[in-house]
C-alpha cells in the first residue's frame, strides 16, 4: 500500500514534534524541507563576533541532524533605538558582516531576512536545508549501550558573566580574592571562540562514525536538551551522565558564589554549545579521536543510555536523563585552536 505526500506531510508534522529542527515534506516524493530558526541579544562585546556566533547557533540545530551543508540562510536583525545613529550603523554593520562571513564559513549564503528597531540589539536567523528522507538523521534511534558524546565544554553562561563584572566593581569585589582579571580575559576569549566555533565537523563525522540520535546544548543547558532527546526516543530509555566538561574556573566560581547558575544540576544555560550525540562506545571512542585531529578541540563520552524496558517505566514519554550524584568534573583548559 503506497503512501501519498499528503499523508506523508501529516506524519511529519506529528513526528517533528520536540525536535531542533521543523520537517516538511516538499511535493516532491522523499523530498523534505529541514528548517530552524533563533535569535538573541549580544552576549560578547565585539559585534563581530556576535554574529558570527548568532550564525554559528542557528546553523547547529541543522548540524544535529547530521545535516552537513544548508542550502539557505535568513538573517534577522533588530537594531538598537537606545544607541546613538553612529553606534547603531557601526555595530549593525559589524553584526551582519560576522553573520555572512560564518555562514560564507558554513559553505551557505545569506539571501535574505528581516531588520526591525528594537531597545536591545538582536541578531539571529533560518537555516534551511533540503534533502532526500535518508540523507539525515531523526533524533530518534538511541540504543541501550550506547554512550553519550558532548562536543564542547560547559559554562558559556558563568563566563560571559564573569567578564561582565569586570565593569561592575560591586559584583567584582565578590570574585577578586579568587581569581584574576587577566585569567577573566583567558576564559571569556576562549568561550567567544568556541561558541563562534561550527558543529559541521561534528555533523560530517555523525555520519560516518553512525550516530542514532543528537541534539545540540543551549538555552536549557546539558540536563534540559538531553532530557528532551530522551523523550524523543521510540524505546524506553534513560540518559545517565556521569561527567561535566566545564571551562577551567567556571566551577570555582560557581562554587565561591553557591551556584547561582545551576551549572553542576546541568541547567545552566549554553549558547552555541556543543553536539551531544547518542552512538555506539566504540563509534564514539573513534568520533572522539578523529574531532581532535580535525579540530584540535576535544569531545568527551559524558554519559550512557540504560535500558528502562524491564522497569516500571516501560512508557518513553517517561524518558528521562539525569546527572548523578558526584559527576566527574573535567576543567577544560583555554585553547587558541580555532
Amino acid at each position: 500500500m503506497s503512501i501519498s505526500i499528503k499523508d506523508k506531510k501529516e506524519e511529519l508534522l506529528c513526528e517533528g514534534i520536540g525536535y531542533d529542527c521543523s520537517i516538511s515534506q516538499t511535493k516532491f516524493p522523499d523530498i523534505v524541507m529541514i528548517q530552524t530558526t533563533d535569535f538573541f541579544f549580544p552576549l560578547v562585546d565585539d559585534p563581530y563576533f556576535q554574529g558570527k556566533i548568532a550564525c554559528a547557533n542557528v546553523l547547529s540545530d541543522l548540524y544535529s541532524f547530521g545535516i552537513e551543508d544548508c542550502d539557505n540562510m535568513l538573517m534577522l536583525l533588530a537594531c538598537s533605538t537606545d544607541m546613538t545613529p553612529e553606534q547603531r550603523q557601526w555595530s549593525s554593520k559589524l553584526m551582519i558582516q560576522g553573520f555572512n562571513d560564518q555562514a560564507i564559513c558554513a559553505g551557505s549564503r545569506v539571501s535574505g531576512g528581516q531588520t526591525v528597531k528594537n531597545p536591545w540589539p538582536i541578531v539571529g536567523g533560518v537555516a534551511t536545508s533540503i534533502l532526500k528522507t535518508n540523507e539525515f538523521i531523526k533524533p530518534v534511534n538511541a540504543k541501550p549501550g550506547d554512550v553519550l558524546v558532548l562536543t564542547k565544554p560547559l559554562g558559556t553562561q558563568v563566563c560571559v558573566n564573569f567578564h561582565q563584572w569586570l565593569s561592575k566593581p560591586e559584583r567584582w569585589e565578590k570574585i577578586n580574592s579568587i581569581t584574576t582579571v587577566e585569567e577573566c580575559e583567558e576564559v571569556f576569549n576562549y568561550a567567544t571562540l568556541s561558541m563562534a566555533r561550527l558543529n559541521r565537523v561534528g555533523a560530517r563525522l555523525m555520519k560516518k562514525y553512525d550516530a542514532h540520535a543528537a541534539t545540540d546544548v543551549t538555552g536549557f543547558g546539558i540536563l534540559g536538551h538531553s532530557t528532551n532527546l530522551a523523550q524523543n526516543q521510540l524505546l524506553p530509555l534513560r540518559f545517565e551522565i556521569h561527567t561535566l566538561p566545564i571551562i577551567k574556573h567556571m566551577k570555582k566560581l560557581e562554587d565561591h558564589l553557591n551556584h547561582p547558575f545551576n551549572l553542576l544540576k546541568g541547567t545552566s544555560a549554553e549558547t552555541s554549545g556543543g553536539l551531544l550525540i547518542c552512538m555506539s562506545r566504540e563509534n564514539a571512542e573513534s568520533f572522539c579521536k578523529e574531532i581532535y585531529e580535525i579540530e584540535k578541540q576535544p569531545a568527551w563520552i559524558i554519559g550512557d543510555v540504560i535500558d528502562q524496558s524491564s522497569s516500571d517505566y516501560q512508557d518513553r514519554t517517561k524518558n528521562t536523563s539525569i546527572i548523578l550524584e558526584n559527576p566527574k568534573i573535567i576543567e577544560v583548559e583555554p585553547n587558541t585552536n580555532f
